[in-house]
């Protein structure tokens, strides 16, 4: 019923979104194909199925993007993820020559993660291109801001199943550079495994999701929530305006499941409430008790790079200094901060205290920890360009980023990576 909606409002807001092989799929689905946004009409999609499902993600997404650049009639670039679609047009800038000599002789080149008896399955579907190999070549030379639009002429819309909270970051990436000139779509709400919303206005560029009550039994949590416990309510009992914590039960067998999520309400359609997603509670920066959210941290850091000038963000993470354990030394409980950077090859001590001046100005209970020496000053790393590709490889599943790490061997992989 959600992908029969979605499939609706594609095709009224683009109509030659659901033409015949016109969408690509970029999507890791480790172990098993799943059904892709469109599944009742797998006509749609020029990407086979086995491509994505390879347990090595890299692997996987370049399949995936080799028989998306065969296909040069797309309308459709759909992906899980925004940060899949991101970091296939990242391997776009490295490999294309290789993409193209593929293309060319119509053969799979030998790779790393790709079994033998899935490369010979895909080769099947392959047949020498040598002119759409030269047009690559020919558009890729020119530089890959708005590549998207030069290899696709026909693209209509990008769709993202999940870019709301800080996936973001890769959708705003993907239109200052690759997707210039695209709009971006993001049709689905899930939480806890289950579908539970459906995004009925494809033009618009903030997502926002019609609440659909058979899908799922959702109860909600009225924020902010105060000591004594809280009564869960109903969909026909919130309030426009209003923020709630997201409690589940799904048809798998969660029951009463404190997603985490917290949602806004923005008004409502036909009396069923439309929510925007506001923020992931497990996200939470909090040595002392400050409870600083991903999307708060997040502006402040955003407030940060606009005074490091020429400095572009590809990707962040933050660690409590708990989970460093004696590594981080007879110091108070303070925040380590990860990033990528494009523009930058390092920052001074200054320029690094900026972040923690800004979190002091925005979180007053912070700026006070920091004052009594409770709190001791932010540690920031900066990253060798791709770490964040490798951190969700190893993550080992389709999940959006966290910006909160909270396991010990995805740190010492961000370690060691660290190069200044």
């Amino acid at each position: 019923q959600g992908s029969l909606l979605y499939l609706d409002a594609l095709g009224a807001a683009f109509p030659r979104a659901l033409a015949r092989w016109g969408t690509a799929l970029l999507h890791w689905t480790p172990g098993c194909p799943r059904a892709p946004a469109g599944w009742p009409l797998p006509s749609l999609y020029c990407t086979p199925a086995p491509a994505g499902s390879l347990r090595s993600r890299a692997a996987a997404l370049r399949l995936q993007l080799l028989f998306a650049l065969r296909q040069r009639e797309l309308h459709v670039l759909e992906a899980g993820l925004a940060a899949e679609l991101h970091d296939a047009l990242v391997a776009l800038r490295t490999e294309w020559p290789q993409l193209a000599q593929e293309l060319a002789l119509g053969r799979l080149s030998p790779q790393p993660g790709l079994p033998e008896g899935v490369r010979d399955q895909l080769q099947a579907l392959l047949t020498p291109d040598a002119a759409r190999a030269a047009e690559l070549c020919a558009e890729c030379a020119r530089g890959f801001e708005g590549i998207a639009l030069r290899l696709w002429p026909q693209l209509e819309v990008v769709v993202v199943r999940t870019a709301h909270g800080t996936e973001q970051l890769y959708c705003d990436s993907l239109r200052q550079a690759e997707c210039q000139g695209l709009p971006f779509y993001c049709p689905f709400y899930q939480a806890a495994g289950a579908l539970l919303g459906v995004n009925l206005w494809p033009v618009e560029s903030a997502p926002r999701f019609l609440l659909c009550p058979d899908w799922a039994f959702c109860e909600f949590l009225p924020c902010p929530a105060n000591k004594e416990p809280t009564r869960t309510v109903l969909l026909d009992e919130l309030w426009e305006g209003r923020e709630y914590g997201l409690v589940v039960t799904t048809q798998p067998g969660e029951y009463r499941c404190r997603t985490g999520e917290v949602l806004r309400v923005t008004g409502f359609h036909k009396q069923c409430p439309v929510v925007e997603p506001v923020r992931r509670e497990s996200q939470t920066l909090s040595v002392r008790g400050e409870n600083i959210s991903e999307e708060q941290f997040f502006q402040s850091l955003c407030c940060t790079l606009r005074m490091w000038p020429g400095a572009r963000l590809i990707d962040y993470v933050c660690v409590e200094s708990s989970l460093l354990g004696d590594s981080s030394g007879p110091c108070a409980p303070h925040y380590e901060v990860f990033m990528e950077l494009q523009g930058l090859r390092d920052l001074s001590e200054g320029q690094r205290y900026k972040l923690d001046q800004c979190l002091q100005e925005d979180f007053p209970v912070y700026k006070s920890f920091r004052f009594k020496g409770s709190i001791g000053p932010l540690h920031l790393h900066l990253l060798r360009p791709r770490t964040f590709t490798r951190l969700r490889e190893a993550l080992g599943s389709p999940l959006p980023m966290p910006r909160v790490l909270h396991e010990a061997q995805l740190l010492r992989l961000i370690q060691g990576s660290v190069i200044s």
